[in-house]
Parts: C-alpha cells; structure tokens; sequence
C-alpha cells in the first residue's frame, strides 16, 4: 500500500487490543500511525512530531478524559499548527457527545468502532487539515506581498543611503539608457545582478526580502526591455 506522507495520525486508547486493531488498520490504508496506551504518551507524542495531523482518542481513560486531552493538546501546540481531533467512546451518555463538540471535537464515533466508517471519517478530517494547510499558506503568501509592496514604497521616502551602493549617487544624466528609467533602489538591484548575485544574495545586501527582490527584477526586465537577468548583466554599463 502507497504511504499516505501528508500527515500522521495517533490513536490514543487504554485497551490495547483497540489501539492494534485501528492502527493496523490504518495502517493498511497507507496512513503512519502512532500509538499510545494513555494520555501523558500522547502528549508527549505530539510535542515531538509535527507529523501528528489527526488525533483519534478514547473518551473516558484514567488520567485525562479524551475531551481533556483535546484540550490540553491546543494547550501544548504551537502557533499556527493544524490538526483535527474525534472521539470514540463505548458509552451511550449523551452528555459526552456534548462535551465533545464543546471542545472542538471534529467527529465522534460509538465503540465498537465501525471501521468503514471510520475511515471514512478520516479522510474527511485528512481533507480539512490539508484544506486548512491550503488556506494558512495563501495567507502568508499575501502576507508577504504585502510586506515586499510596502518596503517597494517606502523608497519613495527619504531613507539612509542603500547599504554597499556607494556608486549609484551618480547623476541621472549619467546613466545611460535603459537603465535611467530606473529608480535608485531599481538600479542597485541591477547593480548585483551584474555582479551575478542571486535574489538571496541580494535580498541579504540591501536588507529587504527575497520576495521584494523578485518584484524588482520583473520591474527592471520590463522597464529596460530584457528578456532575462543574463541579458541584464551583460548589458549593465560596467559591462559594456
């Protein structure tokens, strides 16, 4: 069976003959697994491996409940970490299903656990967690044009002269053409590109982000009409 590699998910039960039968189970649908027979290894499991997307826990254990777990869980993570927990649980008091939800819980099985439910289950928890990883890293990407946008234009305020650019303060009447189009922090990035740096390497010289820098580059190739950073280079003055 194909290993399902985006995400790991731990089974957390007392009776450990439930723990087995699940997690090989699981298992032969391709997902990793880990295992804990109570809740202080669960924890501890999970601190330590971020692979850990869905959390399968009994209800009622010695030590935490499953429903304190889950909560001692979003306790523990870090900032930002996604995952998806259910319940199963061989008691038919209602208030527990209650409690649950209440916590957050995303599902909620009956013992003796239905397994072609089961993993149906998971796979709807498995599509939310990568649905939520989809959505976090939109949000950072937009979070970074944001950020590269607005260093882009706070060169339209007065700043300290660019780091290591010493040159640039030359006159506009002295750059000769395409390159006088650009504007100051345009033309230092033109700079070290003809000194054959990568967007990294640039990025660290005048202190913005490699984003930014990418944005500069398709700027400059557009305003001098290159077709790529090699032709930049070799049409850069110093190179002529």
């Amino acid at each position: 069976m194909e290993r399902i590699e985006t995400l790991r998910i731990m089974i957390v039960d007392d009776e450990p003959i439930i723990v087995e039968e699940l997690a090989e189970f699981l298992d032969q649908l391709g997902y990793d697994v880990t295992s804990c027979h109570n809740t202080h290894d669960a924890l501890k499991a999970f601190q330590e491996d971020e692979r850990i997307a869905i959390v399968l826990s009994d209800m009622h254990m010695p030590g935490l409940t499953g429903v304190q777990l889950v909560g001692e869980l979003a306790r523990l993570a870090r900032p930002g970490r996604l995952y998806e927990t259910a319940i199963f649980t061989g008691s038919t008091n209602k208030q527990d299903v209650i409690l649950a939800l209440r916590a957050g819980v995303s599902d909620y099985y009956q013992k003796p656990v239905d397994l072609q439910e089961l993993q149906a289950g998971v796979k709807r928890l498995q599509e939310r967690v990568e649905q939520k990883i989809k959505e976090q890293q939109i949000r950072q990407q937009i979070q970074d044009l944001v950020a590269s946008l607005h260093e882009m234009h706070s060169e339209l305020i007065p700043t300290i002269a660019i780091k290591n650019v010493a040159q640039m303060s030359a006159t506009a009447d002295s750059i000769p053409e395409p390159f006088d189009k650009l504007s100051r922090r345009q033309l230092a990035v033109a700079q070290l590109i003809a000194k054959g740096m990568t967007n990294y390497q640039i990025s660290c010289e005048l202190g913005i982000t490699e984003n930014t820098v990418k944005l500069y580059v398709s700027q400059i190739l557009r305003l001098t009409r290159v077709h790529n950073r090699t032709q930049l280079a070799l049409s850069y003055p110093s190179h002529g």
